[in-house]
């Protein structure tokens, strides 16, 4: 088999025109040099020099060789480039798992500045609830999980993840805006025991905050329509057919709503970003960087969205995402 230190050998020989320059090229003596070309001659059974007392003439066999080497020389060198740069965490793939909102509110403005700075790193998306992302990540499809847990629906993550927290969202009413409470200085939750609700889908941790907020007051919430979807859900409250509990993340200004804070509810829904306890994959470093960063930016910039709670952790029970 060839080995590309003795073809890096054979290309610094032809290039200098001796043993004894291409030894002070290398760093080697020029024994190690006549050594290496010996052992490739061996390898490839012809002879690559026509040597004389003091001087070394290259045959045609290895004028060939050098030249085919010169690629391969290249490709390896690209080769160890990269490695090295996987190592450091410049040169590779990350694969993110995300859940919508985050999907359209954080990760733009954070992987943008993260492929600035890692132009070489590809990075691969997938968008799911909490529960599904948690275990993708265990099994090793996903290296980063972008996940939330709500106030009175507390969960758990497993002991080999480890949960960084990026922010915290505010619960925000939504009402149509000709809604008679869109007048009133104040709404507290008990205001709304006779509303029709439009609520996510039933089992997710928003239904369940909303329906245990809504109990905690006296009262069973009447929820005509789900959809996980925010904008779905705005639409419907702008027509009229209920009302709704949204995190601040989802919420975006729209024509015919009004969006107001109940001022009896500091149940807030808290983003974090789990990584594998071991991060093998060195680019995930850089993700965690600049996912903080964005989240930072959007604390400064989106009413309801505050800075993570200090001391945050994730609570010890389970629930559904």
């Amino acid at each position: 088999m060839l080995n590309p230190v003795h073809l890096r050998t054979l290309v610094a020989v032809i290039r200098t025109g001796s043993f004894a320059d291409a030894a002070r090229d290398l760093g080697y003596t020029g024994s190690a040099v006549s050594q290496q070309i010996a052992a490739l001659e061996r390898v490839v059974k012809v002879p690559l020099f026509e040597r004389a007392a003091h001087s070394v003439r290259p045959t045609a066999a290895a004028e060939f060789l050098a030249t085919r080497a010169h690629d391969t020389l290249a490709s390896l060198k690209a080769l160890e480039d990269d490695i090295t740069g996987m190592a450091e965490g410049t040169v590779g793939r990350i694969r993110i798992g995300s859940f919508p909102t985050a999907s359209e509110r954080l990760l733009p403005e954070a992987l943008a500045a993260f492929l600035t700075d890692h132009p070489k790193v590809e990075i691969l998306l997938d968008e799911g609830e909490s529960e599904d992302l948690v275990n993708s990540l265990q099994d090793g499809r996903i290296d980063l999980a972008l996940v939330y847990h709500y106030d009175l629906v507390p969960r758990s993550w497993p002991r080999s993840l480890q949960a960084k927290p990026l922010l915290d969202e505010e619960l925000i009413l939504l009402l149509p805006e000709d809604h008679h409470l869109t007048t009133v200085d104040t709404i507290v939750l008990s205001d709304l025991a006779t509303e029709n609700w439009i609520s996510t889908r039933e089992g997710t941790a928003g239904s369940k905050c909303m329906r245990r907020l809504c109990t905690g007051k006296g009262f069973e919430p009447a929820v005509a329509m789900r959809s996980n979807d925010y904008d779905v859900i705005r639409s419907f409250v702008r027509s009229s057919l209920g009302i709704a509990l949204v995190p601040a993340l989802s919420h975006v200004t729209s024509d015919g709503v009004f969006a107001a804070p109940l001022q009896d509810v500091t149940a807030r829904r808290h983003v974090a970003v789990l990584h594998r306890a071991t991060k093998y994959n060195r680019a995930v470093t850089g993700a965690l960087r600049a996912l903080e960063r964005a989240a930072a930016a959007i604390v400064g910039t989106q009413p309801g969205v505050r800075p993570p709670t200090p001391g945050y952790v994730t609570h010890p029970d389970a629930g559904n995402g």
